[in-house]
């Protein structure tokens, strides 16, 4: 499957975060998750592994014994059914990969 650069699909996630729909196939996803001033992921946990590549903005993430501060170059992996907290701290976007996709993202 090839999607062009404007052919990803908006959505609003179940906690009030706009993000694109890139991609997904039967084993994973791509979505850019667009965080505005005022965004709070509070705690919450998935099936799914959860892995994100920071383009820009800065975020606090908290989940196991991690607690930091994240910005554009770093990314992260949350393991399946590990409750995580994210803050924005400045507005910005994030390439989050999931696997297996997130139904509810669909």
């Amino acid at each position: 499957m090839i999607v062009a650069g404007n052919d990803g699909e908006l959505k609003r996630s179940s906690l009030g975060v706009d993000f694109v729909l890139l991609v997904h196939g039967p084993k994973s996803m791509v979505t850019k998750m667009l965080y505005k001033q005022g965004d709070a992921v509070p705690s919450h946990k998935h099936a799914n592994e959860q892995s994100g590549y920071v383009i820009s903005g800065r975020f606090r993430i908290r989940f196991a014994e991690f607690d930091r501060e994240i910005g554009p170059g770093d990314s992260y992996m949350i393991p399946e059914n590990v409750a995580h907290v994210i803050e924005v701290i400045e507005p910005g976007e994030v390439l989050d990969f999931f696997a297996p996709p997130r139904v509810d993202y669909l």
